[in-house]
């Protein structure tokens, strides 16, 4: 059956309104932001999900991804404050925090990015000395990222971090920076090993004073004892000198030949117990001897009594010639 006009123009019709719902339909995925144009210029900003346009008026201007993003920045030589020429590369890290100035403020902001922190990296490195720009890397990185971050602003992007990556210095620099840490560490290892030498003289000199004094308290200890030992045998012969005195006083003769016989006998027999005499030659008169030794015996009988004595059995006296010899 031929269609007429007029079915002609439903299916003509219903067909346009399936297109404009269609065209004012816009899914936006998760991560990115849709900038809407109304005849060619920015009227908002779909996010992520459904959003719906106006057909026919409004267009989809930039798809801007709004995620964190990586910029590689590439290796570029720099000239330091000493005029020291390195190779430095580094990477930067980003988001999109306004869609319509990144869209509409700059016309491509990674190319902004990216040459804004390559002028700052050599502006930051010729400010800095070689030797500083070596072991100061986070605040190399603190003043590249607040420099950075402070010209991004105005295109809606917000630079999370700044990152060196690699600093690499001239050869000829690269060497003399070896053998400098080789000298100082050999510098560190003379130092301590002479630390550690003169501790250990203080160590030993400290051992050697407290053995001579530990000596010295000893030698004192010992002669202490000495004198104390001279001292009660000076009172014992004191005492044993003021007894004799006594009686000697009182008319006892007996006891001073007693100490008398008693000091005989004994240089006696000093003589006799030398250990380089062999022969001792004792040139004393026999009724001598004989006289002492009986004043001995009279002296003990008159101590220990008559009782004592007798109990006691007789002993001969020896006699002794002048010329005798005793081996």
């Amino acid at each position: 059956m031929p269609l007429s006009g007029f079915d002609i123009f439903v299916v003509v019709l219903v067909l346009v309104v399936v297109v404009t719902i269609a065209m004012g339909i816009r899914t936006v995925p998760q991560g990115y932001a849709y900038t809407v144009e109304r005849f060619g210029r920015y009227s908002r900003t779909l996010t992520p999900g459904l959003g719906l346009i106006v057909p026919y008026i409004d267009q989809i201007g930039k798809k801007v991804n709004v995620m964190e993003q990586v910029l590689d920045v590439p290796s570029q030589e720099a000239f330091t404050r000493d005029n020291a020429g390195v190779t430095i590369d580094a990477v930067a890290f980003f988001q999109v925090l306004d869609a319509s100035r990144a869209s509409y403020e700059v016309s491509n902001l990674h190319q902004a990015l990216l040459v804004l922190t390559m002028t700052n990296i050599r502006t930051v490195v010729g400010s800095m000395d070689l030797d500083q720009l070596l072991s100061h890397r986070d605040e190399i990185n603190e003043k590249l990222l607040r420099v950075v971050d402070a010209a991004a602003s105005p295109w809606g992007a917000k630079v999370t971090r700044v990152e060196i990556k690699d600093i690499v210095p001239p050869q000829d620099l690269a060497g003399a920076m070896a053998r400098q840490m080789k000298a100082e560490r050999e510098k560190r290892a003379a130092i301590l090993e002479a630390e550690g030498m003169r501790q250990s003289e203080i160590l030993r000199a400290e051992g050697q004073k407290q053995s001579q004094i530990l000596a010295a308290e000893g030698r004192k200890e010992a002669a202490f004892r000495d004198a104390e030992g001279r001292e009660r045998q000076a009172e014992a012969e004191a005492k044993a000198t003021g007894m004799v005195s006594d009686a000697i006083a009182r008319g006892d003769l007996a006891a001073a030949n007693f100490i008398v016989a008693e000091k005989y006998i004994d240089a006696i027999r000093a003589l006799a117990s030398a250990p380089n005499q062999k022969v001792v030659i004792v040139p004393i008169e026999a009724a001598g001897l004989a006289g002492t030794l009986g004043g001995i015996a009279e002296l003990t009988r008159s101590v220990f009594g008559e009782g004592g004595a007798s109990a006691r059995p007789a002993r001969s006296v020896p006699t002794v010639s002048g010329g005798a010899e005793r081996p």
